[in-house]
């Protein structure tokens, strides 16, 4: 399966690993061409993350095993492209 876009959701603790180390760990999976590390909620312990990467061919355990030997904790997968090409998921309706 060649997966091309994973969004993941990572929580950390609030002290360590930094934002910085668990990019650094992400930059050193095999086939990641790029990715955004986007924090969603802090609270006193905890900062909750969505992650969202791209490559040509993720390979997702070895993903999930940097992210989480840099301190961190996937928590599941939001959404996963397979195949050729990325489909751009769909908007969110507008509310009148």
């Amino acid at each position: 399966m060649r997966i091309r876009r994973l969004v993941l959701d990572v929580d950390k603790a609030f002290a360590q690993p930094s934002l910085l180390d668990v990019a650094s760990a992400i930059d050193s999976a095999p086939g990641i061409k790029a990715f955004t590390i986007h924090v969603e909620e802090v609270d006193m312990e905890t900062i909750s993350t969505i992650i969202t990467v791209v490559g040509d061919d993720i390979d997702y355990a070895r993903l999930v095993n940097a992210i989480e030997d840099s301190g961190a904790m996937v928590h599941g997968i939001l959404e996963i492209s397979v195949g050729e090409q990325v489909i751009e998921p769909p908007r969110p309706r507008q509310r009148d």
